[in-house]
């Protein structure tokens, strides 16, 4: 049994997944990170834990990742999911195909992991932090699927949280507005009453809040860290 908490980030080869990982393990977290490219491992085994290849769309890839990760430390105390970008269009030319692959991108990807670590958190309890969106409540025309799924993701944490918090386990999402991970149009600057893009540092410092015990009483909420962009009160 490892003696420190551990946390699974899934989907943490780059950006927000990524940095979120390295702050965790600077707290003092054991580390598993997951992706699809690759990175994922090398940064998990480069933090001095665990590291898998595998997509979050794939149920046994997170079902493998989680089983590998639970062998290595004997124990699971957080989640972080992450997801990559999901399909993009006019909101009535998004095929059916695309419309399925969006809900796993976004949705799915935390339902099924969800299934996958309750069970092992439960004599212990625990947290699981997703990734969403700013336009999860005031949706961006051009994040459709994203917009979609991830207000059905805000019901789901409710659910899931209700459900648990007797368990001592809680599911909180975080909501980024426009991170300096990817390129900045001055269109989307403009919109942000900070006037810049966030740093995914300043992400990553949120996300090590809600996983830790220091966010103990918090538990299905959707917390923006948008720099002001969304309006709605």
């Amino acid at each position: 049994m490892h003696d420190r908490p551990v946390v699974l980030v899934v989907a943490g080869g780059s950006g927000i997944g990524a940095d979120a990982a390295r702050k965790l393990a600077e707290t003092g977290y054991g580390i598993a990170v997951m992706s699809s490219s690759g990175k994922g491992e090398k940064i998990g085994i480069d933090l001095g834990g665990v590291g898998f290849t595998g997509s979050n769309l794939k149920a046994g890839d997170l079902e493998e990742f989680a089983e590998f990760s639970y062998k290595r430390y004997g124990r699971i105390d957080g989640v972080v999911n992450c997801a990559g970008h999901g399909p993009k269009g006019g909101i009535l030319e998004i095929s059916d195909g695309d419309w399925h692959a969006g809900m796993d991108c976004y949705l799915l990807n935390v339902v099924r992991m969800a299934r996958i670590v309750t069970p092992l958190m439960t004599k212990r309890g625990g947290s699981i932090v997703n990734v969403s969106t700013f336009a999860a409540f005031e949706p961006d025309a051009d994040f459709p699927t994203s917009a979609v799924f991830r207000a059905g993701l805000a019901a789901f944490a409710k659910l899931y949280s209700d459900n648990h918090a007797s368990d001592g386990i809680r599911m909180n999402n975080v909501l980024p507005g426009f991170i300096d991970s990817l390129p900045e149009k001055p269109d989307r600057k403009a919109r942000i009453p900070m006037g810049r893009y966030a740093r995914v540092s300043e992400l990553s410092e949120v996300i090590s809040f809600l996983i830790s015990d220091a966010s103990s009483y918090i538990t299905g909420q959707n917390i923006r860290v948008d720099g002001g962009l969304t309006r709605s009160v």
